[in-house]
């Protein structure tokens, strides 16, 4: 389900989190339309925190910390490469209001970045929404091989260590099915969202220095 939004009202947001809280997200046509639908899939891509899957081949890398991790630390950049087009996608629904009320989530505490940097240079990352124990994964992207999947590795770490309940992909893709991505309807999802929302939950919980091993640790951890 999807219906557009008047561009004329002014979004805020507190107005968007409301909108997460409902199981609903935003989303442009392109970057030049100034307009947003509003998203409500009938089936919701989740990534299951108890079932996470790290193929073997990516946790020798993680373990290996060829990246330097980040954690909060360029929005801007982030969001930049998110948005860039890249072979097999010429174009971007992040126009400039996504950019807006995402970067004022951000200040605000609500929205996360997890960056992979290498040599001074951020080669991969991902940013999301945080609303009590659920975590709303908005995009990802990457410049360098493994990069945004090292950084979804530690995501889980932090989400798992921090006593997340709720890890939201929005749609399932042939690259989130590696690591256990399964779609739910949309009332089973609602039951898991308003169980997520209504608890407590710590992003900072795992340290921002975490080597890779206590990572993978926090991971395979069971609930």
């Amino acid at each position: 389900m999807a219906g557009r939004d008047n561009t004329h009202v002014e979004l805020t947001p507190q107005v968007l989190l409301k909108a997460y809280s409902c199981g609903i997200f935003p989303m442009a046509e392109s970057a030049d339309d100034p307009g947003l639908y509003w998203i409500e899939p009938e089936a919701r891509g989740i990534l299951p925190l108890g079932r996470f899957h790290v193929p073997r081949r990516l946790a020798r890398t993680v373990r290996r910390e060829i990246f330097e991790i980040r954690i909060d630390c360029d929005f801007d950049a982030v969001i930049d490469g998110c948005a860039e087009a890249v072979p097999g996608r010429g174009k971007t629904w992040i126009n400039a209001r996504i950019r807006r009320l995402y970067g004022e989530l951000f200040r605000l505490g609500y929205c996360h970045t997890v960056e992979a940097w290498s040599e001074g240079r951020l080669v991969g990352g991902l940013y999301g929404v945080r609303l009590g124990a659920a975590f709303f994964g908005e995009s990802m992207f990457t410049r360098t091989r493994d990069a945004s999947k090292v950084t979804l590795v530690h995501l889980v770490g932090r989400l798992k260590a921090g006593g997340f309940r709720l890890l939201d992909a929005q749609f399932t893709t042939d690259h989130l099915k590696q690591f256990g991505a399964v779609d739910v309807d949309r009332r089973q999802y609602n039951h898991l969202l308003e169980q997520a929302i209504t608890a407590d939950a710590d992003f900072y919980r795992l340290p921002g220095g975490a080597t890779g091993d206590e990572v993978l640790q926090s991971v395979s951890q069971t609930s």
